[in-house]
C-alpha cells in the first residue's frame, strides 16, 4: 500500500531548511506533494514574496523529495485537497501546532518541529539590515561629496 504525504507552504527563498524538511516529509510515505500559496494568498496572508510563484513551483518541483506541487489559493481548501491528493498523512511545521487537528477525521495530522537556526522570515530580516547598512553608506558618502564641494 503506497503513503501520500500532503504539506503547504511558501517556500519562499528556498534554503537548507526547506530541504530538510521535504526530505523528512518524503521519508514518511512513497509520494510527496506539496500545496504551494499563491502569491495573491500569500498576499492575503500579509507575506511578501521574493520568488514568484512559477518560479517557487519549478523549484519544488526538480526538489528529488517532492512528486507534485498544487496551488494553495485558501485556508478552507486543504480538505478538498486532501480527499483529492488520497493522503494518508497531512503534515506541517509545529508553528502551526493544533490548528489542523480538525483534519483527523480524514488523515494523520503531524506537525514537525522546524529545523533550527534557519527560516525565511529570519534571511528576509538579514537581507533588509544588509540593504539598510548600504543605505547608510551611500548616505555618508553622499554627504562626505557635498561636504567637499561646499568647500570648493
Amino acid at each position: 500500500m503506497s503513503v501520500t504525504v500532503v504539506t503547504y507552504g511558501t517556500f519562499d527563498l528556498f534554503h537548507v531548511g526547506h530541504i530538510r524538511l521535504l526530505k523528512r516529509l518524503r521519508a514518511m510515505g512513497d509520494r510527496l506533494v506539496v500545496g504551494l500559496s499563491t502569491d495573491s494568498f500569500n498576499e492575503l496572508k500579509g507575506k511578501n514574496v521574493v520568488i514568484p510563484f512559477a518560479d517557487r513551483k519549478e523549484i519544488l518541483l526538480s526538489c528529488r523529495y517532492v512528486d507534485d506541487v498544487f496551488e494553495e489559493n485558501t485556508w478552507e481548501q486543504k480538505r478538498d485537497d486532501l480527499i483529492r491528493e488520497k493522503a494518508d498523512i497531512f503534515a506541517i511545521g509545529d508553528d502551526w501546532a493544533g490548528k489542523f487537528d480538525e483534519l483527523e477525521d480524514i488523515v494523520k495530522v503531524l506537525y514537525l518541529p522546524r529545523t533550527k537556526d534557519i527560516s525565511t522570515t529570519e534571511l528576509k530580516t538579514v537581507m533588509r539590515e544588509i540593504n539598510e547598512e548600504k543605505v547608510r553608506e551611500a548616505k555618508n558618502v553622499a554627504t562626505h561629496l557635498v561636504d567637499l564641494l561646499g568647500k570648493l
